[in-house]
Protein backbone atom coordinates (compact mmCIF):
# COMPACT_ATOMS: atom_id res chain seq x y z
CA UNK A 1 0.00 0.00 0.00
CA UNK A 2 1.69 3.05 -0.89
CA UNK A 3 2.60 6.09 1.86
CA UNK A 4 1.10 8.44 -0.08
CA UNK A 5 -2.45 9.59 -1.46
CA UNK A 6 -2.19 11.41 -4.81
CA UNK A 7 -1.71 14.99 -3.97
CA UNK A 8 -0.64 14.50 -0.78
CA UNK A 9 2.34 16.58 0.70
CA UNK A 10 4.99 14.66 2.99
CA UNK A 11 5.93 16.68 6.00
CA UNK A 12 9.69 15.95 5.23
CA UNK A 13 12.10 15.17 1.64
CA UNK A 14 14.59 13.53 2.48
CA UNK A 15 17.39 13.44 -0.01
CA UNK A 16 20.45 10.65 -0.54
CA UNK A 17 22.81 11.20 -3.56
CA UNK A 18 24.84 8.36 -4.26
CA UNK A 19 27.70 7.33 -6.37
CA UNK A 20 29.43 4.26 -7.09
CA UNK A 21 29.23 3.16 -3.65
CA UNK A 22 25.86 0.67 -4.26
CA UNK A 23 26.31 -1.68 -0.97
CA UNK A 24 26.65 1.37 1.68
CA UNK A 25 23.86 2.46 0.04
CA UNK A 26 21.68 -0.09 0.52
CA UNK A 27 22.83 -0.57 4.07
CA UNK A 28 21.97 3.31 4.61
CA UNK A 29 18.41 2.74 2.52
CA UNK A 30 17.43 -0.52 5.21
CA UNK A 31 18.66 1.71 7.95
CA UNK A 32 15.32 4.05 7.30
CA UNK A 33 12.85 1.23 7.67
CA UNK A 34 12.77 1.43 11.42
CA UNK A 35 12.60 4.98 11.60
CA UNK A 36 9.76 6.25 14.07
CA UNK A 37 7.80 8.10 12.08
CA UNK A 38 9.06 7.33 8.38
CA UNK A 39 5.23 7.89 6.86
CA UNK A 40 5.81 11.31 7.16
CA UNK A 41 8.86 11.27 4.72
CA UNK A 42 9.24 10.75 1.18
CA UNK A 43 12.51 9.30 0.14
CA UNK A 44 14.65 10.80 -2.89
CA UNK A 45 17.71 8.87 -4.29
CA UNK A 46 20.04 10.81 -6.99
CA UNK A 47 22.18 8.38 -8.65
CA UNK A 48 24.66 10.67 -10.10
CA UNK A 49 25.54 8.61 -12.99
CA UNK A 50 26.82 5.86 -10.62
CA UNK A 51 29.31 2.78 -13.01
CA UNK A 52 28.32 0.41 -10.63
CA UNK A 53 25.51 -1.58 -9.85
CA UNK A 54 23.67 1.02 -7.89
CA UNK A 55 20.44 1.69 -10.34
CA UNK A 56 20.01 -1.90 -9.66
CA UNK A 57 20.43 -1.93 -6.20
CA UNK A 58 18.02 0.62 -5.64
CA UNK A 59 15.74 -0.47 -7.96
CA UNK A 60 15.76 -3.70 -6.41
CA UNK A 61 15.61 -2.46 -2.76
CA UNK A 62 11.96 -0.03 -4.39
CA UNK A 63 10.41 -3.70 -5.66
CA UNK A 64 11.05 -4.77 -2.25
CA UNK A 65 9.97 -1.95 0.31
CA UNK A 66 8.28 0.55 -1.91
CA UNK A 67 4.97 -0.48 -0.06
CA UNK A 68 7.00 0.06 3.20
CA UNK A 69 7.70 3.48 2.41
CA UNK A 70 7.66 6.28 -0.23
CA UNK A 71 10.30 6.30 -2.57
CA UNK A 72 11.67 7.34 -5.71
CA UNK A 73 14.85 6.97 -7.79
CA UNK A 74 16.73 9.83 -9.72
CA UNK A 75 19.24 9.76 -12.16
CA UNK A 76 21.05 12.79 -12.58
CA UNK A 77 24.20 12.40 -15.27
CA UNK A 78 25.74 15.79 -14.91
CA UNK A 79 28.47 14.95 -12.51
CA UNK A 80 29.22 16.90 -9.12
CA UNK A 81 27.02 16.29 -5.38
CA UNK A 82 25.89 19.66 -6.23
CA UNK A 83 24.06 18.71 -8.90
CA UNK A 84 22.82 15.66 -7.39
CA UNK A 85 21.54 17.48 -4.57
CA UNK A 86 19.99 20.12 -6.81
CA UNK A 87 18.11 17.65 -8.43
CA UNK A 88 16.95 16.42 -5.41
CA UNK A 89 15.38 19.89 -4.03
CA UNK A 90 14.03 20.62 -7.41
CA UNK A 91 11.82 17.02 -7.46
CA UNK A 92 11.10 17.25 -3.40
CA UNK A 93 7.52 18.18 -2.07
CA UNK A 94 7.75 19.27 0.80
CA UNK A 95 8.77 22.38 2.70
CA UNK A 96 11.31 20.30 4.82
CA UNK A 97 14.70 18.84 3.28
CA UNK A 98 16.99 17.02 4.69
CA UNK A 99 20.08 15.09 3.78
CA UNK A 100 21.55 12.08 4.49
CA UNK A 101 25.04 10.78 2.90
CA UNK A 102 24.80 7.03 1.30
CA UNK A 103 27.45 5.58 3.98
CA UNK A 104 25.27 7.25 7.32
CA UNK A 105 22.74 5.36 9.18
CA UNK A 106 20.36 7.69 11.38
CA UNK A 107 18.89 7.14 14.70
CA UNK A 108 15.56 6.04 14.92
CA UNK A 109 14.25 9.30 15.90
CA UNK A 110 16.39 11.50 13.19
CA UNK A 111 12.60 12.28 11.25
CA UNK A 112 10.75 13.16 14.60
CA UNK A 113 13.49 15.27 15.88
CA UNK A 114 13.94 17.55 12.29
CA UNK A 115 9.78 17.70 12.04
CA UNK A 116 9.45 18.39 15.55
CA UNK A 117 12.37 21.15 16.33
CA UNK A 118 11.31 22.71 12.74
CA UNK A 119 7.72 22.75 13.89
CA UNK A 120 8.90 24.01 16.93
CA UNK A 121 10.97 26.51 15.95
CA UNK A 122 9.71 28.65 13.49
CA UNK A 123 12.40 30.92 13.05
CA UNK A 124 14.88 28.54 12.60
CA UNK A 125 15.77 27.95 8.72
CA UNK A 126 18.39 24.60 9.51
CA UNK A 127 19.76 22.28 11.48
CA UNK A 128 22.24 19.62 12.13
CA UNK A 129 23.78 17.36 14.75
CA UNK A 130 25.80 15.05 15.82
CA UNK A 131 28.12 12.49 13.48
CA UNK A 132 29.85 9.31 14.99
CA UNK A 133 32.79 7.43 12.89
CA UNK A 134 32.11 4.02 12.20
CA UNK A 135 35.80 3.37 11.37
CA UNK A 136 36.34 0.40 8.83
CA UNK A 137 39.75 -0.21 10.21
CA UNK A 138 41.42 1.19 13.91
CA UNK A 139 41.45 5.06 14.04
CA UNK A 140 44.94 5.89 13.53
CA UNK A 141 46.96 7.75 16.50
CA UNK A 142 47.35 10.77 14.53
CA UNK A 143 43.61 11.65 14.16
CA UNK A 144 43.61 14.00 16.79
CA UNK A 145 40.91 16.12 17.43
CA UNK A 146 41.58 19.22 15.01
CA UNK A 147 41.23 16.58 11.79
CA UNK A 148 37.79 14.98 13.12
CA UNK A 149 35.95 18.07 11.17
CA UNK A 150 37.76 16.93 7.48
CA UNK A 151 36.27 13.22 8.39
CA UNK A 152 32.60 14.55 9.28
CA UNK A 153 32.90 13.81 12.87
CA UNK A 154 30.82 16.77 14.64
CA UNK A 155 30.19 16.10 18.68
CA UNK A 156 28.69 19.68 19.67
CA UNK A 157 28.21 18.36 23.37
CA UNK A 158 24.45 17.60 24.56
CA UNK A 159 22.78 20.84 24.59
CA UNK A 160 20.80 22.67 21.56
CA UNK A 161 22.55 25.21 20.36
CA UNK A 162 22.99 27.84 17.64
CA UNK A 163 26.24 26.64 15.78
CA UNK A 164 29.34 28.17 16.91
CA UNK A 165 30.74 30.75 14.59
CA UNK A 166 32.82 29.00 11.61
CA UNK A 167 31.02 26.03 12.00
CA UNK A 168 27.50 24.84 10.58
CA UNK A 169 26.08 21.87 9.74
CA UNK A 170 27.69 18.62 7.61
CA UNK A 171 26.40 17.16 4.85
CA UNK A 172 25.82 13.85 5.91
CA UNK A 173 23.35 14.93 8.41
CA UNK A 174 21.53 18.23 7.53
CA UNK A 175 18.17 19.41 7.35
CA UNK A 176 17.03 23.39 6.21
CA UNK A 177 13.40 24.53 5.23
CA UNK A 178 13.14 24.51 1.61
CA UNK A 179 12.80 28.59 1.26
CA UNK A 180 16.59 28.78 1.66
CA UNK A 181 16.88 27.65 -1.98
CA UNK A 182 15.36 30.82 -2.92
CA UNK A 183 18.40 32.49 -2.03
CA UNK A 184 20.63 30.30 -3.67
CA UNK A 185 20.61 26.43 -4.51
CA UNK A 186 24.24 24.80 -4.49
CA UNK A 187 27.02 26.05 -6.19
CA UNK A 188 27.86 23.85 -9.22
CA UNK A 189 31.63 24.37 -9.29
CA UNK A 190 32.24 23.38 -5.64
CA UNK A 191 31.40 20.02 -3.48
CA UNK A 192 32.67 16.21 -4.76
CA UNK A 193 32.76 15.47 -8.63
CA UNK A 194 33.14 12.05 -8.76
CA UNK A 195 36.68 10.87 -6.88
CA UNK A 196 37.89 14.73 -6.50
CA UNK A 197 38.17 15.81 -3.06
CA UNK A 198 36.57 19.83 -3.50
CA UNK A 199 34.12 21.02 -1.07
CA UNK A 200 33.19 24.30 -0.06
CA UNK A 201 29.51 24.30 -1.11
CA UNK A 202 27.82 24.09 2.40
CA UNK A 203 30.14 26.65 3.55
CA UNK A 204 29.32 28.93 0.86
CA UNK A 205 25.43 28.12 1.39
CA UNK A 206 25.35 28.63 5.34
CA UNK A 207 27.74 31.73 5.26
CA UNK A 208 24.88 33.13 2.91
CA UNK A 209 22.17 32.04 5.66
CA UNK A 210 24.30 33.60 8.80
CA UNK A 211 24.81 36.85 6.18
CA UNK A 212 20.95 37.34 6.02
CA UNK A 213 20.75 36.33 9.97
CA UNK A 214 19.08 33.29 10.31
CA UNK A 215 19.03 30.79 12.85
CA UNK A 216 20.98 27.67 12.23
CA UNK A 217 20.47 25.14 15.00
CA UNK A 218 23.14 22.12 16.30
CA UNK A 219 20.36 19.34 18.13
CA UNK A 220 22.41 16.39 19.66
CA UNK A 221 19.17 14.46 19.01
CA UNK A 222 19.90 14.57 15.39
CA UNK A 223 22.54 11.90 15.43
CA UNK A 224 23.91 9.51 12.44
CA UNK A 225 26.51 7.17 12.34
CA UNK A 226 28.75 7.88 9.33
CA UNK A 227 31.46 5.34 7.68
CA UNK A 228 34.96 5.98 7.72
CA UNK A 229 36.69 3.04 5.07
CA UNK A 230 39.96 1.99 5.44
CA UNK A 231 41.59 3.74 2.58
CA UNK A 232 41.12 7.48 4.19
CA UNK A 233 42.73 6.65 7.28
CA UNK A 234 46.11 7.43 5.83
CA UNK A 235 48.34 10.41 6.30
CA UNK A 236 48.15 10.71 1.77
CA UNK A 237 44.34 11.07 1.77
CA UNK A 238 43.85 13.40 4.74
CA UNK A 239 46.82 16.03 2.88
CA UNK A 240 45.01 15.37 -0.44
CA UNK A 241 41.85 16.25 1.44
CA UNK A 242 43.39 19.65 2.71
CA UNK A 243 44.99 20.17 -0.44
CA UNK A 244 41.46 20.54 -2.24
CA UNK A 245 39.99 22.28 0.89
CA UNK A 246 42.67 24.90 0.15
CA UNK A 247 41.52 24.64 -3.29
CA UNK A 248 38.15 24.63 -2.55
CA UNK A 249 38.73 28.42 -0.14
CA UNK A 250 40.66 29.98 -3.09
CA UNK A 251 37.51 29.08 -5.51
CA UNK A 252 34.82 31.02 -2.89
CA UNK A 253 36.94 34.19 -3.06
CA UNK A 254 35.84 36.40 -5.51
CA UNK A 255 37.13 39.71 -7.15
CA UNK A 256 40.55 41.74 -6.09
CA UNK A 257 38.80 42.49 -2.35
CA UNK A 258 38.40 38.60 -1.90
CA UNK A 259 42.02 37.64 -3.46
CA UNK A 260 43.38 40.38 -1.10
CA UNK A 261 41.81 38.84 1.86
CA UNK A 262 42.46 35.45 1.33
CA UNK A 263 46.21 35.97 0.15
CA UNK A 264 46.28 38.16 3.95
CA UNK A 265 44.62 34.78 5.57
CA UNK A 266 47.07 32.69 4.36
CA UNK A 267 50.13 34.71 4.96
CA UNK A 268 49.13 34.91 8.69
CA UNK A 269 48.03 31.17 8.94
CA UNK A 270 52.11 30.55 7.16
CA UNK A 271 53.63 32.21 10.50
CA UNK A 272 50.95 30.53 12.88
CA UNK A 273 52.12 27.56 11.39
CA UNK A 274 55.43 27.96 11.53
CA UNK A 275 55.75 29.15 14.86
CA UNK A 276 53.17 26.02 15.75
CA UNK A 277 55.92 23.62 14.16
CA UNK A 278 58.05 24.50 16.64
CA UNK A 279 56.35 23.74 19.35
CA UNK A 280 54.95 20.45 18.33
CA UNK A 281 56.23 17.33 19.33
CA UNK A 282 53.61 14.68 18.67
CA UNK A 283 53.10 12.80 15.04
CA UNK A 284 49.21 14.23 14.99
CA UNK A 285 50.16 17.56 15.46
CA UNK A 286 53.48 17.56 12.88
CA UNK A 287 51.05 16.00 10.40
CA UNK A 288 48.54 18.82 10.85
CA UNK A 289 50.67 21.49 10.20
CA UNK A 290 51.87 19.55 7.17
CA UNK A 291 48.42 18.94 6.24
CA UNK A 292 47.97 22.96 6.92
CA UNK A 293 50.70 23.58 4.42
CA UNK A 294 49.46 21.35 1.82
CA UNK A 295 45.30 23.87 2.12
CA UNK A 296 47.97 27.02 1.77
CA UNK A 297 49.33 25.22 -1.37
CA UNK A 298 45.97 24.41 -2.70
CA UNK A 299 44.91 27.86 -2.48
CA UNK A 300 48.01 29.63 -4.02
CA UNK A 301 47.92 27.30 -6.76
CA UNK A 302 44.30 27.88 -7.65
CA UNK A 303 44.88 31.93 -6.99
CA UNK A 304 47.89 31.45 -9.61
CA UNK A 305 45.86 29.64 -12.27
CA UNK A 306 43.23 32.27 -12.04
CA UNK A 307 45.81 35.31 -12.80
CA UNK A 308 47.07 32.90 -15.45
CA UNK A 309 44.02 32.36 -17.16
CA UNK A 310 42.96 36.22 -16.95
CA UNK A 311 46.25 36.69 -18.73
CA UNK A 312 45.90 34.16 -21.35
CA UNK A 313 42.14 35.66 -21.87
Amino acid sequence: MPMFVHGAVPEISIIICTYNRSALLVKTLHSLLPLENLHQAEIIVVDNQSTDDTAAAIKGFIETYGADMDIRYLLEPVQGLSAARNTGILASKSQLIAFLDDDAIPCRTWITTIVNTFADKPEVMAMGGKIAPIFESKRPDWLIKPFELPYTIVDLGNRIKEYPKRLHPCGANMAMRKPVFDISLFPLELGRKGDSLLSGEETWLFSQLQEEGHSILYHPEMAVDHFVPANRLTEDWIMKRYYSQGISNAMKSEGMKGHLLLLGKTGAKVIYILADSILSRSKGRKLLNKCRLESIRGTLHMILNRKRESAAG
